[in-house]
């Protein structure tokens, strides 16, 4: 029998917030910084959701020095912290999703992969989703995502069992971390899907092509 549905929980980067731009910027300032050319922000937004490595290893390929490699990936998360709420929005209809899902009494959550220190600084400048009752980041358990720790954390925050949750995203971790977890999950097709992507073979329990199908989707549970 399905479980009722109680909290719902959403990826940051790619589910929730545009958060592209900015990064973009902050790669192609390391990248000019080391003579390299720049690289459009359409050829970037694939990688957003492999974090500060998969944007290094995108500008710089990854075969680098040990030492280089961390110093290029401190140097972009220094940039991009000095320029973190320029361009970045949340996606178009995710604040009507977010007032609807708390006007129907589910609880909501944040679990991203993006550090403290960053997650904090950018919900902060941007001034949203002070209603979450659980943002969990990438350092706040032992391990991050694909592995369900995560998830498991904000479970005890929301003070919901997993089989009574859902977990979207726009990247395969997110949906092995979700069904690792035993909750349902949906993968947002409108977030960061590369070319090489096939979100139809991750073993999501739906697939919502704007934030607002995430509605359809509830009201289909009814």
């Amino acid at each position: 029998m399905e479980h009722r549905l109680e909290s719902i929980l959403f990826d940051l980067d790619g589910t929730l917030l545009d958060t592209a731009p900015d990064l973009a910027l902050a790669l192609n300032t390391v990248l000019s910084e080391e003579d390299k050319p720049n690289l459009p922000v359409s050829q970037i937004r694939p990688y957003v959701s492999q974090g500060a490595r998969g944007l290094v290893e995108l500008g710089f390929g990854k075969k680098l020095d040990d030492i280089f490699l961390r110093n290029l990936i401190q140097r972009l998360v220094d940039i991009y912290s000095a320029n973190i709420a320029q361009e970045t929005q949340p996606f178009p209809g995710v604040a009507e999703v977010i007032e609807s899902i708390e006007t129907r009494g589910f609880r909501w959550g944040i679990v991203t992969n993006k550090r403290t220190s960053l997650t904090e600084q950018l919900l902060d400048q941007l001034g949203l989703f002070s209603n979450a009752s659980c943002v969990i980041c990438g350092d706040t358990t032992a391990k991050s995502k694909p592995h369900p720790e995560p998830l498991f954390e904000a479970c005890k925050q929301v003070e919901s069992k997993p089989a009574d949750c859902v977990y979207i995203g726009d990247a395969v971790k997110d949906i092995e971390a979700g069904r690792s977890a035993g909750m349902r999950t949906l993968a947002a097709l409108y977030g960061y899907i590369g070319e090489d992507d096939h979100p139809e073979q991750w073993g999501a329990t739906a697939v919502i092509s704007s934030p607002g199908d995430l509605l359809l989707w509830l009201d289909s549970l009814s």
